[in-house]
């Protein structure tokens, strides 16, 4: 296990504390391990929920069906028959 050497300090009420120490002993842990372990949750969560997007299932279906069964696109069609035929795609 790597060795520890970073600090974070906080203030809290003296309830606060009491409260978190009664938490680390009843989950049979240090208060160091009680609030290190439920900010690191804390930190997943906030993480997650800024990096994941979610979307309603009935969105995410026609999104996928609009990529298995893309519409007629026949500018793109045409485009690729010209690079077909020249090996190489003109611009306008």
């Amino acid at each position: 296990m790597a060795t520890k050497t970073a600090r974070a300090e906080l203030r809290l009420s003296e309830q606060e504390r009491l409260h978190i120490e009664a938490g680390a002993a009843a989950a049979g842990t240090t208060l160091s391990a009680f609030i290190i372990a439920a900010a690191m949750e804390q930190a997943d969560a906030a993480i997650a929920r800024s990096t994941v997007t979610e979307v309603p299932s009935d969105y995410f279906d026609e999104l996928l069906g609009a990529i298995d069964h893309a519409a007629p696109a026949p500018a793109l069609a045409a485009a690729a028959r010209r690079v077909r035929r020249s090996g190489r795609l003109a611009t306008r």
